[in-house]
């Protein structure tokens, strides 16, 4: 069953609703949900004068308990082998034969105190980067990719609108058929030239777009990182 995620929005449906200026149908259609569904929470709110309310579930999927028993067993194992939580998922599987993730593992040596949180863990280990640009044609993606049916696909993408400026489908990945592809999005901007093109480590995309940009383009060559 579709829940409703907007109290203020029902608010006004039913404000509306009751006035006469709205349908129950539009008024379901906008909150996605059935016409019957908006039905019965109309006539709760005729006999109770209120606006239901709206449980706001949490995200994610529901935490799990960890059983006594587990916690006993994984308090035994530390106190006979004083191991890290990895090895410990390891040595209980091995010998009772019951999977605990390490993730649980180090939950209950964090509850009874043989672990602790380290700062350098909580912090994500590479940088995350995201090319955003504020205008148009000042950063154009790209690059290859493998279709299922055996050919590659060649696409450059505005960074800022991210619209498609060219696309092609080839045989086989060459520096010509990269490059074909860059001079129709070339073409497309007669207004306003391409300032610079972001693309991967990749020998053949390397070589077609450093060409280009060295020879014929003027553009600013931008390699991705390796995240």
């Amino acid at each position: 069953m579709v829940k409703l995620a907007n109290q203020r929005q029902l608010k006004w449906c039913l404000q509306h609703y009751s006035k006469g200026e709205i349908k129950s149908k539009d008024a379901a259609k906008y909150l996605s949900i059935s016409q019957r569904r908006f039905q019965q929470i109309h006539k709760q709110h005729q006999q109770t004068g209120k606006i239901p309310q709206i449980k706001q579930r949490a995200g994610g999927r529901p935490k799990k308990e960890i059983p006594a028993e587990w916690k006993n067993l994984i308090k035994q194992q530390y106190e006979k082998t004083h191991c890290n939580a990895v090895y410990l998922e390891k040595k209980i599987s091995h010998e009772h034969h019951i999977h605990i993730s390490h993730c649980m593992i180090h939950e209950v040596l964090l509850e009874l105190g043989y672990a602790e949180h380290e700062a350098v863990k909580q912090k994500r280990r590479k940088p995350w980067i995201r090319y955003e640009r504020a205008h148009s044609l000042s950063l154009v993606h790209m690059d290859y990719h493998y279709c299922k049916d055996g050919r590659y696909l060649c696409t450059v993408l505005d960074d800022a609108s991210r619209k498609v400026l060219a696309a092609g489908e080839f045989d086989h990945k060459t520096m010509q058929n990269a490059l074909l592809v860059l001079k129709r999005a070339q073409k497309l901007c007669d207004i306003y030239p391409i300032l610079a093109v972001l693309t991967d480590h990749e020998r053949v995309m390397l070589i077609c777009v450093m060409l280009r940009v060295m020879r014929c383009m003027s553009l600013k060559c931008i390699l991705k990182s390796r995240v």
